[in-house]
């Protein structure tokens, strides 16, 4: 080894260093930015989402003049049997976790390993509110991550009511369609506050795939998640 060899290598580990510390750096101004974005969140409502930005730039590739059918409307005006289907269908224990349902994760995990492909996902609502705020569809261990840091962030600073109300606003129900209001309207042509029980089962039994379901609105498998969550959101406990 020349005499250089180690004045290069020690050049290299500092260069190094430098560099992880410039990156650290960029994630905790990240994380920052987005933490205050929460916090804002907690009084005043957010306009928009990243995933609703997503879909109206695939709507206006196609369709410069394209918009998203969206009215954003406070918690007392969505119907209470909405509130109650949502939860039932996709998040049981919401009032009882801190943000993840480990039980529902284990059990998606066993199901997905059984039919060696993703089939279930055991998000919470808070996880989904989570990803649609802040992250892309893509699923990345980044971005599962990020998503669980968010997740705490919202637990941490916001209570059940303001969590379910900023969701029930902000997730997809159709091509273009995000939230309550502009779902009851696509659907059924009347308001968020006057979703009868069926209807409002309907609704959040399209929460996981609600595109597919706005093509195909007399899928058997609709009807059948319908049924289910009509029998169980009686049962269900909301803020």
């Amino acid at each position: 080894m020349t005499r250089a060899q180690p004045g290069l290598l020690r050049q290299g580990l500092r260069l190094t260093w430098r560099a992880l510390l410039v990156f650290a750096a960029l994630v905790l101004i990240y994380q920052l930015w987005i933490f205050m974005h929460v916090l804002w969140w907690t009084r005043f409502n957010p306009s928009t989402s990243s995933f609703m930005e997503d879909q109206r730039q695939v709507l206006q590739a196609k369709n410069p003049e394209a918009e998203l059918k969206h009215r954003w409307v406070p918690y007392e005006k969505i119907s209470v049997h909405l509130k109650r289907a949502v939860v039932a269908a996709e998040d049981g224990k919401f009032l009882d976790h801190d943000g993840f349902d480990w039980e529902a994760l284990q059990k998606a995990y066993e199901k997905n390993l059984a039919k060696g492909r993703i089939v279930a996902g055991g998000s919470t609502i808070s996880q989904q509110l989570a990803k649609n705020l802040f992250l892309s569809a893509k699923k990345t261990p980044w971005r599962k991550l990020q998503e669980a840091v968010i997740t705490v962030m919202l637990e941490t600073v916001m209570d059940k009511r303001r969590i379910l109300e900023i969701y029930l606003n902000v997730i997809e129900w159709g091509n273009g369609v995000f939230g309550a209001e502009a779902a009851a309207r696509h659907y059924y042509k009347t308001t968020a506050s006057a979703l009868g029980p069926a209807q409002a089962a309907r609704l959040a039994a399209m929460v996981p795939n609600p595109r597919f379901y706005d093509r195909n609105r007399g899928s058997p498998n609709l009807n059948r998640k319908t049924g289910i969550i009509l029998a169980r959101m009686q049962y269900s406990q909301v803020p």
